[in-house]
């Protein structure tokens, strides 16, 4: 039986009893703020990225991790005997995983998955990947049946306040301003077949009333929906709010696991605190 690294950019969006099971390691993204660099959630967390924006109202760079950074973490594992799964933020948000590829085809046994995905929805590929790792299969039918699993990944998440989105020039002052003025909470959706990000309904009252009409518009418009888990995952928000989400996803009594992850300084400096989404797969 082979030896099998499993891996992943740090904005998978897994932490604590997760990381244990899957035995992943996690590979941080630079977050760049007043010209430091900084390792996503290594010396640097998401909350001292909110605390600096509200200080100097300035957001971070945020940088991929670059193809010598892939080959000087892997080559050891390589030079002893290893094969390595890693799974990559969306292709179309970083350039990591056409870093990772390049490392590829220096290092070889290493295997970069394109998860198409961000945050735990391409967790969702990590526990995926340790389960057959536990089971024996060999790296290359891991890689081939990972990338299968990849367009039944579903991420989405509804977000309170646009201003960070204004910050980071993803929408205008006036765009900001109207939204906060009018309570509209709009929902995005990743598509699990590049990363990209659209935006879908625009969601308008109190954020708990949103909350509970986001849940079940995202689903119940899905046929075949995996019952084995479900993420909450969030930027930093009240409690009450992750309870109002987990509230109604508790009462289709379908999932057999419900995780909640906070999301990475990557994820988070993109978004801002008071951000939220649930992240599940279809068969």
């Amino acid at each position: 039986m082979s030896k099998i690294l499993l891996s992943a950019d740090s904005t998978c969006d897994i932490s604590g009893e997760l990381l244990e099971r899957t035995k992943a390691q996690l590979f941080p993204l630079h977050i760049i703020l007043d010209d430091k660099s900084y390792d996503d959630g290594v010396d640097i967390t998401p909350d001292e990225i909110y605390e600096n924006f509200r200080a100097t109202g300035k957001l971070p760079k945020t940088a991929a991790i670059n193809t010598q950074e892939y080959i000087d973490k892997f080559r050891p594992y390589v030079e002893k005997g290893y094969d390595i799964i890693h799974i990559n933020l969306g292709s179309a948000i970083s350039s990591s995983y056409q870093n990772c590829a390049a490392a590829a085809q220096q290092l070889g046994h290493l295997y970069p998955i394109n998860s198409c995905n961000l945050s735990s929805g391409s967790g969702h590929l990590v526990i995926e990947a340790a389960e057959r790792i536990r089971r024996g299969l060999p790296a290359a039918e891991i890689a081939e049946e990972l990338k299968e699993l990849v367009p039944k990944c579903h991420a989405s998440f509804v977000i309170d306040k646009l201003n960070f989105l204004r910050a980071g020039g993803r929408c205008s002052t006036l765009a900001m301003l109207g939204a906060n003025l009018l309570h509209i909470k709009p929902s995005i959706y990743v598509d699990n077949t590049d990363g990209s990000m659209t935006v879908g309904k625009k969601y308008r009252g109190k954020l708990e009333r949103v909350l509970v009409s986001y849940v079940h518009d995202q689903l119940s418009q899905y046929d075949k929906i995996r019952s084995s888990r479900i993420f909450i995952t969030h930027a930093g928000i009240g409690q009450e709010y992750i309870d109002v989400v987990k509230r109604e996803v508790e009462k289709l009594n379908f999932f057999q696991e419900i995780f909640i992850e906070r999301a990475s300084c990557t994820i988070s400096s993109h978004c801002g605190p008071g951000t939220i989404g649930i992240l599940f797969m279809t068969e």
